[in-house]
């Protein structure tokens, strides 16, 4: 079933590897087939990881694609075998990845999070830098009443990816301590997160002082510059001389891992979300085997997490109205990402608008 103006080509934003940047191209939009439904995508975040891969400091996956993993829309058409709960008209959000459905974890019928090798939308398949986006019903989460649009697709990563690196991975818990290193747009997020998980004494890290000054404004007790020669003696200051018992890294920089790592408390855990494609060399690594310390890497979200973050935003014990720092056109793409690269405005998420084209 199809909403009747679903048109026979799109706009989209496409990325070809070997190339710098995307080119705007009128594709045809994707028939759904089994089990699959093609959104109208309403807005779409811009990650960092997505301006790395355009840029060429990260290496791409596929060889051509439409970037975007951070959106939210309408369902436009369904497949078969969709349950009738996802029918067209439905606002939904949607996840940033799926299961490889190939892997041994996929075939034993394990949930995407213990997928071997997940796959990113966007980097592996087309996402959502495009009128219409085709994904698996799996992916979706209605949205309810309250929950603006622009708001959901920031959620998908900004706020999800954050949400489970603290919730699941570094398993965050009452009245710990944490740093968080990076407060661009998921660390930003991670302060209001830790906030949400009880954490405390919630310290903020990053070279530049707006970053700070917002971090404290969201709920960080206090906020550190990496730089700052007695950096060290600070968190210790910080945490009744302990150290952290969670350091959040985002990054993606091997000397702020080590950082990280030589500021934790006994039994700390860094947990490693930044993309970096530098090796990590530890400068000390008998301390961290000697106090029973646990490095451990970081991947986005699953839909678990991102119904649980719905339900904060709606119910107002989240607050990510201030989230979306400006929505461009689809067709102002080339603009949007040369703002990202300049920190024009120092964003927290910068949104593309396709239905403005």
């Amino acid at each position: 079933m199809s909403h009747p103006t679903v048109p026979a080509t799109m706009l989209a934003a496409r990325f070809h590897a070997g190339e710098r940047g995307v080119t705007l191209e009128e594709v045809p939009v994707p028939v759904p087939g089994r089990g699959d439904v093609l959104i109208e995508v309403a807005y779409c975040g811009i990650c960092m990881s997505d301006v790395h891969m355009v840029d060429g400091t990260l290496p791409p996956f596929v060889s051509e694609v439409t970037p975007g993993h951070e959106s939210a829309g309408t369902i436009a058409a369904v497949g078969d075998d969709v349950p009738d709960a996802w029918s067209v008209g439905r606002e939904v959000v949607l996840t940033a990845g799926k299961r490889c459905g190939a892997c041994l974890s996929c075939i034993n019928g394990q949930p995407f999070d213990r997928c071997l090798t997940p796959l990113i939308m966007g980097s592996f398949y087309d996402g959502a830098w495009a009128q219409y986006v085709l994904v698996s019903f799996a992916q979706l989460v209605a949205l309810p009443g309250g929950v603006p649009l622009d708001q959901a697709a920031v959620l998908t990563d900004a706020v999800a990816t954050p949400y489970a690196a603290l919730k699941d991975t570094a398993q965050l818990q009452v009245a710990e301590s944490i740093g968080i290193w990076g407060l661009g747009g998921l660390g930003t997020h991670a302060v209001q997160l830790a906030r949400v998980l009880g954490a405390a004494p919630i310290i903020a890290i990053d070279v530049s002082e707006f970053a700070r000054n917002r971090a404290l404004a969201l709920g960080a007790d206090a906020a550190l510059d990496p730089a700052d020669p007695d950096f060290a003696v600070r968190i210790l200051e910080l945490t009744d001389g302990l150290g952290l018992d969670v350091a959040a890294e985002f990054v993606g920089s091997s000397s702020v891992r080590n950082q990280a790592v030589t500021s934790l408390a006994a039994h700390g855990r860094v947990v490693m979300v930044g993309l970096a494609p530098d090796p990590l060399v530890l400068t000390d690594s008998m301390t961290p085997v000697m106090r029973s310390q646990s490095l451990r890497g970081h991947l986005g979200a699953n839909p678990t997490h991102l119904r649980e973050l719905v339900s904060l935003v709606q119910h107002r014990r989240l607050d990510v109205s201030a989230s979306v720092t400006r929505v461009y056109p689809l067709g102002q793409i080339h603009e949007a990402l040369g703002a990202i690269e300049r920190r024009e405005g120092h964003p927290v998420r910068l949104v593309l608008d396709p239905r403005g084209r």
